[in-house]
């Protein structure tokens, strides 16, 4: 599993999705490409082209792009790197396995192999970092809105796959990558993703069984 260069969700599909999807799955892509690898020009010039309105989300927006509009593609690598690999291992280890058991390769990652093949995922050949981590996750919860693995997955299917795989841990996740020493860039990637996952979990909490 891996992201790709641009936004999943504008590939070509048959399947048709409401707006509120849509937009659900752009801003999982978003943060899937972000954390994938240091985004380049092209992605900081669309990052800094962002617009968000009064709302805590639209406000996290607002401050990212603003930050986006003065970075450049190399300090932001060396920010990536400083967060995400470091010497012998960065700031941060993005993975639900390490969040939830303080090990990696454990069993929650094992769960998400077993949920992957089931709904027809696979690992990209030239990946070879664990499927647990945090952009593979938001990729693959975007792919299941928009139907990119199949069909759109339901609402309960969607909730499911979250509560299992990204509600438990991510907010987490996204909270210290705010917080984090060696974040600039990120601190609102973290906030943005923070809030989101916020939202996320209260639309399924809404949801019927």
């Amino acid at each position: 599993m891996s992201t790709s260069e641009a936004p999943m969700s504008d590939a070509p599909t048959a399947h048709r999705i409401a707006e509120e999807d849509r937009l659900r799955a752009d801003l999982y892509d978003f943060l899937g490409l972000l954390l994938a690898r240091p985004p380049d020009r092209a992605l900081l010039d669309k990052t800094a082209a962002l617009s968000g309105d009064d709302s805590e989300l639209g406000t996290a927006v607002q401050a990212l792009a603003k930050i986006a509009a003065h970075t450049g593609p190399q300090a932001v690598e060396r920010e990536f790197n400083a967060l995400f690999i470091g010497l012998g291992r960065g700031e941060l280890l993005p993975y639900a396995s390490y969040y939830l058991t303080g090990f990696l390769n454990e069993k929650p990652l094992a769960g998400l192999r077993r949920d992957m093949a089931a709904r027809g995922m696979t690992r990209a050949p030239n990946v070879y970092e664990p499927e647990d981590n945090i952009a593979s996750l938001m990729e693959m919860m975007a792919g299941l809105i928009t139907g990119r693995f199949a069909r759109p997955a339901t609402v309960a299917e969607q909730k499911t796959f979250y509560n299992k795989h990204i509600g438990p841990w991510a907010g987490h996740f996204f909270s210290d990558l705010e917080a984090a020493r060696n974040s600039v860039l990120y601190a609102p990637v973290g906030a943005v993703g923070r809030i989101f996952m916020e939202i996320e979990a209260e639309g399924f909490r809404m949801t019927a069984e």
